[in-house]
């Protein structure tokens, strides 16, 4: 066993050549024994001829071929349901480099895991978050040069983008997008359309406007700006915002859109524009009571830009305890307002259809163009309702539900995964979330088992309520072992101990499907925060200076007693997934303990036998005598994480186990 990566080389260098053979000629799902750091080593070269002999000539050709589409093994689907099942990985592309290289990760990918979901995709904007998209073009930093010089028809990144997902789904995986319902504060989206978005006026520490009409001012402090920069742009606003299209809006006001330093530079310019008339869009708020802002006069929330302008930072003017202003984004105004906005209400009976329209169009262009089959909707959690959830609720209940309904019309099987962390009511929603994603009509919800102690009495009670949650609810909680979100230094104690049964668990429970983040496989055990170049969620964003600052590409760990065991995992769920029913037998069916066991029995619908699996999520080594109540008479073990020899165990009116390590497992056939 490899220790450190240098020794994982020696070990592959023996052992590749025979894993890699095993998967062109089609004997494994995965490259057995692959890291995802090596793998991430291949050149185009080398990927190109893996794909080459695991594909075929015909398919791989037809594939390369961005005119051609490539469908997924879903997409006879008559509904999303699928993805209830799909056990997923989130990959944060900028970790990786580009979208090529989303391929050569996905050979350490078996069978098992069939999703990948990619973080947003688009140009960022302020700090260069992901999440706060500038534009609707794809992000530059994604292309992949050793693919567009070994191919002329990847020259551009939109043609990248669509071969990969070809390729991914003629591996077999579906691939997801994200859907995000603001932008960058200072988008081109927002740019190009003042009235889809909420406005300010600000000077200094105090709000002197938010009525809701205020993007008046906006629409016609940008046309002066645009007739400054070129007078014979002479438009009123009815005319450049009313009866122009959003591409040709675009094309004057930033260039054309190959022309990346142009549009950045006069986005800039703009914005210098709007600052000096002291016009803001509202940045998005989180969790209630969402609405009721004020300029935060902390010397802390101020930021000087490099033109000297003074950028302030906002704060809820009657916080409760998760509320939260995202400063850097700007929140699409999908309703009217009460009053002219005068106290911050938002009037739900009146939905601007032509916000809806706009949002709900943009990404089913996207859809369609990359042929995504799922979408994570970002901030999913999101209910500004006071009232909670209405008892009926018409089109415009939910943003997210309505880009679901709209894709899911020409393609039934696209399927939505909410990001939401099933908190309870009244939290990070008015109401109980698991009404609003009923109404959401979400498939699969994030859940938040990543954010708290494996095998702590709070993770115990919590799994219970999913698998509940699961069985009474068309909504299925995610059993998450670890996001973007929770890789992050402040999160490190969630995963000091557990990693191979929170993956274990996730396989094979079989009522919650597997969410892990890339990174995971050989991600190191942090007790003391490591370089911030260790973390994941830090490359969401591309800050140079404070403590989330990071400096160089992002690094792999080199834990490879985790990835063996995790290889382990995958080479037990091979031979075994295939074989299980969805019946679990027992009186007791999942049995969660309090003190941190979980065990439960899967038939085989092979033969008359059945599998055991149990999982101490507790640090310290547990005791298990019960009775399985299943009528076998035999436990063979056939899998123990961390290893244990081999042994049969009578089935009398108990079955002894003995004890478990912490954080161990164990797989056993009943016979």
């Amino acid at each position: 066993m490899a220790n450190d990566y240098a020794e994982y080389l020696m070990w592959w260098k023996k052992h590749g050549r025979h894993a890699l053979s095993d998967y062109t000629d089609g004997k494994t799902s995965y490259v057995v024994g692959l890291s995802p750091q090596r793998a991430l080593e291949y050149s185009a070269v080398e990927i190109t001829s893996i794909l080459h002999g695991r594909l075929g000539s015909s398919l791989f050709q037809r594939a390369l071929n961005p005119d051609n589409r490539i469908e997924s093994h879903v997409a006879e689907r008559a509904n999303g349901d699928w993805l209830k099942s799909c056990h997923t990985v989130g990959v944060n592309v900028r970790t990786i480099g580009s979208f090529w290289n989303v391929l050569k990760y996905a050979l350490t990918l078996p069978d098992h895991i069939r999703g990948i979901h990619l973080l947003p995709i688009w140009e960022p904007g302020v700090v260069g978050s992901l999440y706060g998209m500038a534009s609707w073009n794809l992000n530059w930093e994604f292309l992949d040069g050793e693919a567009l010089r070994m191919f002329p028809q990847l020259r551009n990144l939109e043609n990248q983008l669509k071969v990969t997902i070809n390729m991914l789904h003629a591996l077999g995986k579906v691939v997801g997008m994200d859907v995000i319902p603001h932008t960058d504060r200072y988008s081109e989206i927002v740019l190009a359309n003042p009235s889809y978005f909420e406005w300010l006026r600000r000077d200094d520490l105090t709000i002197t406007d938010h009525r809701e009409n205020l993007h008046e001012d906006a629409e016609r402090a940008i046309l002066d700006w645009l007739r400054l920069t070129d007078p014979r742009l002479d438009y009123q606003p009815e005319t450049f915002f009313g009866e122009l299209t959003e591409a040709d809006r675009l094309l004057k006001l930033f260039g054309p859109p190959t022309d990346y330093d142009l549009r950045l530079e006069r986005r800039v310019n703009l914005v210098d524009y709007l600052y000096d008339q002291g016009l803001e869009p509202v940045p998005a708020t989180m969790a209630p009571p969402y609405r009721g802002i004020e300029v935060d006069p902390s010397p802390e929330a101020l930021t000087v830009d490099d033109a000297g302008h003074r950028w302030r930072d906002y704060r809820m003017t009657r916080p409760e305890g998760m509320s939260r202003v995202f400063g850097p984004l700007a929140r699409f105004k999908f309703y009217g307002r009460k009053d002219g906005n005068r106290d911050w209400a938002i009037d739900f009976d009146h939905p601007r259809r032509e916000v809806w329209s706009y949002f709900t169009e943009k990404y089913a262009e996207q859809q369609a163009r990359y042929g995504f089959d799922f979408m994570r909707g970002d901030m999913s959690h999101v209910q500004m309702r006071p009232d909670g959830v209405p008892e009926h609720t018409d089109d415009y209940y939910d943003p997210l539900r309505a880009v679901k309904r709209r894709i899911a019309r020409e393609v039934p099987h696209f399927a939505y995964f909410a990001e939401s962390f099933l908190a309870p009511p009244g939290v990070m929603a008015y109401g109980d979330e698991v009404r609003h994603l009923m109404a959401s009509e979400a498939e699969v919800t994030l859940g938040d088992l990543q954010g708290m102690v494996p095998g702590s009495e709070r993770f115990q009670d919590i799994l219970e309520s999913y698998l509940e949650i699961a069985e009474v609810t068309p909504v299925t909680p995610a059993f998450t072992v670890i996001t973007g979100d929770k890789d992050d230094p402040r999160f490190d104690h969630f995963h000091h101990h557990g990693e191979v049964a929170r993956f274990f668990t996730g396989f094979f429970l079989g009522r919650l499907p597997l969410y892990f983040a890339l990174g995971f496989e050989q991600r190191d055990r942090h007790f003391t925060p490591a370089p911030n170049e260790k973390y994941t969620k830090l490359y969401v964003f591309q800050e140079r200076s404070g403590p989330k600052a990071t400096n160089g590409r992002w690094r792999w760990g080199t834990n490879f007693t985790l990835f063996h065991q995790l290889q382990e995992v995958h080479l037990f769920a091979r031979k075994i997934l295939p074989r299980l029913g969805s019946d679990l037998l027992g009186s007791g069916k999942i049995i969660v303990r309090t003190d941190g066991l979980v065990h439960w029995i899967r038939a085989d619908v092979e033969d008359n036998t059945a599998y055991l699996f149990v999982v101490n999520f507790s640090a310290t080594e547990r005791a298990l005598t019960f009775n399985p109540q299943v009528g076998f008479r035999r436990a063979e073990l056939l899998l123990a994480v961390p290893e244990m020899e081999t042994h049969s165990l009578p089935i009398g009116r108990d079955l002894d186990l003995g004890l478990l390590a912490g954080g161990s497992v164990r797989g056993y056939q009943l016979v």
